[in-house]
C-alpha cells in the first residue's frame, strides 16, 4: 500500500503510483494497493487493484477525544 503526500490535485500523485506499479510489476506481486478517496482514480489509471475510498463513502472522520482535547489546549 501506499499513500503519497496529499495534495489538492489528485494528478500530483501519479509519480509515485506509477513507482509503484514498476515496483510491483519488478517483483511479480498479484496485488497493488494504493490510492484513497482524493487519488482513487489516478491510481487505478495506473494499475490498482485495491483502493480505500473509506472518507467519499462514509464522510470525514470525527477527531478523536485525544484531538479535540489537544485542538482545545492549543486554541487556549
Amino acid at each position: 500500500m501506499t499513500m503519497p503526500e496529499p495534495a489538492p490535485d489528485p494528478e500530483a500523485a501519479r509519480p509515485v503510483f506509477a513507482r509503484l506499479r514498476a515496483l510491483a510489476a519488478a517483483a511479480a506481486l498479484p496485488e497493488l494497493s494504493m490510492g484513497m478517496s482524493d487519488d482513487f482514480e489516478v491510481a487505478v489509471e495506473e494499475g490498482a487493484t485495491l483502493v480505500r475510498i473509506g472518507t467519499a463513502l462514509f464522510g470525514a472522520r470525527r477527531p478523536s477525544a485525544d484531538a479535540q482535547r489537544a485542538e482545545g489546549e492549543r486554541r487556549s
